[in-house]
């Protein structure tokens, strides 16, 4: 309620959550898609790059809350790289894979493109006009 309104003021953005994407890498994509999920009034489309959902400030949490919850109008892109980190508070390429079943699970749209790389944005941006592009297609495969 606060953030919003003063992070937008004198812009022209829309107030519909499906034009409205948050973004996060690592533990910024986490986050990212935590306050998608709890507010979908305010963000309706998710990037996250490399993102942490692991063992993390209750991360490792988000996929189960989501089997548990209800669907959301929600449109989700998860990347990460097949060298990314499997460190004491897990394994980042099986959380973003455990996080994709559950929106699966639940129905939301979502899509999930591992690359070569490791914990870096190197992939991610390497894809994001394609990622950008995916989100506000109205009609994705």
């Amino acid at each position: 309620e606060e953030l919003l309104p003063e992070a937008t003021q004198g812009l022209n953005v829309s107030a519909d959550p499906a034009q409205r994407a948050i973004v996060g890498l690592s533990s910024g994509g986490a986050c990212a898609f935590n306050a998608a999920w709890e507010r979908p009034d305010a963000f309706g489309k998710v990037v996250s790059h490399c993102g942490s959902f692991v063992a993390i400030r209750g991360a490792h949490q988000l996929a189960t809350a989501v089997r548990r919850g209800s669907s959301k109008a929600l449109k989700v892109f998860l990347q990460t790289g097949e060298h990314d980190l499997n460190i004491v508070f897990g394994d980042w390429v099986q959380a973003s894979s455990d996080l994709a079943s559950a929106l699966a699970y639940r129905g939301i749209e979502h899509r999930l493109v591992v690359g070569s790389g490791g914990h870096s944005l190197r992939h991610g941006g390497a894809i994001f006009a394609d990622t950008l592009r995916w989100l506000w297609s109205e009609n994705t495969p």
